[in-house]
């Protein structure tokens, strides 16, 4: 498994509200910089394409708090992967829509910590969309 290495950590806390703190104002700066508000990055795997990142949080929306702060502590090294990786993710096609792939990126954060981040993408309008971050299980390896 080729995993990119981030120069980041994962937010020290594991306090709900101060880990949302923390990822919310990383997201906050991302936003301010894009010109009408819809959050993105440019991934250097995508040739500088852009992927945004709204749809992160709508995820974050549908799971449990422990859970939500698992992966919420790993914001920043998940959009240090997106804009700097080179290595190829593992692709996932779709059964039931053609138009969608999903792009698994592993990552390693400067603590050691490992993580996948997934991308999906729309095929027809080669629209992506960064859906989730979550540590590597240990026990599955």
């Amino acid at each position: 498994m080729n995993a990119y290495v981030s120069k980041y950590s994962p937010t020290p806390s594991t306090s709900h509200a101060v880990v949302i703190k923390e990822a919310r104002a990383e997201y906050h700066k991302i936003q301010k910089l894009a010109p009408r508000r819809e959050a993105y990055v440019r991934s250097k795997y995508f040739r500088r394409d852009k992927v945004f990142i709204n749809q992160f949080w709508e995820h974050l929306r549908q799971k449990r708090p422990g859970d939500v702060v698992r992966r919420a502590r790993l914001f920043a090294p998940a959009i240090d992967l997106i804009r700097n990786t080179t290595l190829s993710p593992d692709t996932i096609y779709s059964r039931g829509s053609k138009d969608m792939e999903l792009h698994r990126f592993y990552g390693k954060a400067k603590n050691g910590a490992e993580f996948v981040v997934q991308i999906r993408e729309n095929k027809r309008s080669k629209r992506k969309d960064f859906m989730s971050v979550f540590p590597v299980d240990k026990r599955t390896k």
